[in-house]
């Protein structure tokens, strides 16, 4: 194919699979638990089933749209047409604003853990090495991304898997060779009881344990460069129930059952690692090291990825320099990935130097995108449903249950996490959703004056992953 002709179809079905399960497991599971436990005790798995149930029925409305309407700007795409430009634009630079963030995050979370097996390469150097391997492997094709994608994902599967079982038979003592004294079932009424902190504690653990999920949606984008992008986006839609009760219910119930919720060693050396910690596993926090390294490096691989081809659907509508939207003769879209890395880089750089400054202002800025992603979802469908009836109904091969009810239910709990959070000092709730929204009305008010001298006409994305010119009001 010719420079300029388009994404290609590079993703194997085994490549979806794995990026559907891989993507709900972020790095957050595993290192970010540790302060939901200590805030809401066992309690902190009603923490977990709440925003899981969110993310259910955000991932089945996004799931109907997608499997009608399959493209690589996703729920940007869906607001466009359902909302109005100034939708499409907004939650798309936001989106693509909150990877390239992580990428900061991740890498230097990643060369943390390099640097400490091999101190001889500073801390920067491991997170420049991580950022330029994983931008060649994006950069080759989108078949590459996938393969990388599929053994880091598969490694987080088969740990959580082994970690689950094992963690299970030792809770009903039969685990072979070993004897876990504290591993039981009382551990989740004793100590203080389910609530030790009271009800209140839940909806605290919730602001601690949301933004772990955020990476859910990444199957729907990525189904654009699948052979069948209708029956990628239709199976991961319906596995979600099952990947979030498995990984992330069934694994904090295993750390939960295991150790009590106020052990010190959760705290000092992370919720995982104690675990296995108490069942006498030998050199169990390297193991985890290993398994936190490879969900980061998958993070990373997701995230250069993912706000690539939100970078490059802008650039396809308009949103973005026309530049954005040129491929290779891959299918790569490389300027949309090198520009997404470079503000990456500038983000890791800004970390070394400002930690507590710049840095900490974009992380905290772009903190409640996940929970402004998902509610334009919830609005984008109340309207797409009505567009996709009338205009084609034989696309609504995905639908959300209930219509308009639970998307109605969802967009009201997602609005009450924002406003409970701006009542929270002690986890820098509020610090974060102020920031966000002032980074968000920016962004909004950029789109609304480029609409209002963008004319009568801007450029739209059909299903083919065409382009036409369309009135906009």
């Amino acid at each position: 194919m010719t420079p300029g002709s388009g994404l290609q179809a590079g993703l194997k079905n085994r490549h979806l699979t794995m990026i559907a399960i891989g993507g709900v497991i972020g790095a957050g599971l595993f290192v970010g638990s540790s302060s939901g436990i200590a805030t809401a005790g066992p309690g902190i798995l009603l923490s977990y089933a709440l925003v899981g149930t969110l993310v259910v029925l955000v991932m089945r409305m996004l799931g109907e749209m997608s499997a009608a309407n399959p493209t690589s700007g996703s729920f940007s795409a869906h607001a466009d047409r359902a909302l109005g430009s100034w939708a499409g634009f907004s939650i798309g630079w936001l989106y693509w604003f909150f990877w390239v963030v992580v990428l900061a995050v991740e890498s230097t979370a990643g060369a943390a853990i390099l640097s400490g097996w091999i101190p001889a390469v500073p801390q920067w150097g491991w997170a420049l090495i991580v950022m330029v391997v994983l931008t060649a492997t994006n950069l080759v094709s989108v078949g590459s991304y996938g393969e990388f994608e599929f053994w880091f994902a598969g490694i987080k599967v088969v740990a959580i898997a082994a970690f689950i079982v094992i963690g299970l038979l030792a809770v009903f003592g039969v685990l072979p060779g070993v004897h876990a004294d504290q591993a039981s079932f009382g551990n989740l009424t004793g100590h203080g009881g389910f609530l030790p902190h009271g009800p209140g504690s839940i909806l605290t653990g919730v602001l601690l344990v949301v933004f772990s999920f955020m990476g859910s949606e990444i199957a729907t984008l990525a189904a654009g460069e699948s052979e069948d992008p209708q029956r990628a986006v239709t199976k991961a839609t319906n596995s979600i129930i099952w990947r979030i009760a498995v990984f992330y219910l069934g694994s904090i119930l295993v750390v939960v059952s295991l150790i009590p919720w106020d052990d010190k060693s959760i705290a000092e050396k992370g919720s995982y690692v104690a675990a296995l910690d108490s069942l006498g596993i030998a050199h169990a926090g390297e193991i985890m090291n290993f398994i936190v390294l490879t969900s980061v490096l998958s993070c990373l691989n997701s995230g250069l990825y993912t706000a690539s081809r939100m970078a490059f659907s802008l650039g396809q509508r308009g949103d973005a320099p026309k530049a954005f939207a040129r491929t290779t003769s891959r299918g790569v879209p490389r300027t949309a990935i090198t520009v997404s890395v470079l503000f990456g880089f500038l983000a890791v750089f800004f970390n070394y130097k400002f930690p507590d400054t710049v840095f900490l202002f974009l992380v905290n800025s772009s903190g409640a995108v996940a929970l402004f992603v998902w509610l334009v979802i919830c609005f984008s469908q109340l309207r797409m449903r009505k567009i996709i009836q009338r205009e084609a109904p034989e696309k609504l091969v995905v639908k959300m249950w209930l219509y308009p009810y639970l998307t109605w239910a969802a967009a009201g709990l997602i609005v009450f996490v924002l406003g409970y959070m701006l009542t929270d000092t002690k986890h820098d709730g509020r610090e974060t959703v102020l920031l966000s929204l002032l980074v968000a009305a920016v962004v909004l008010a950029i789109a609304v004056v480029k609409q209002k001298l963008g004319g009568g006409h801007r450029t739209a994305v059909t299903e083919q992953g065409e382009t036409e010119k369309v009135s906009v009001g």
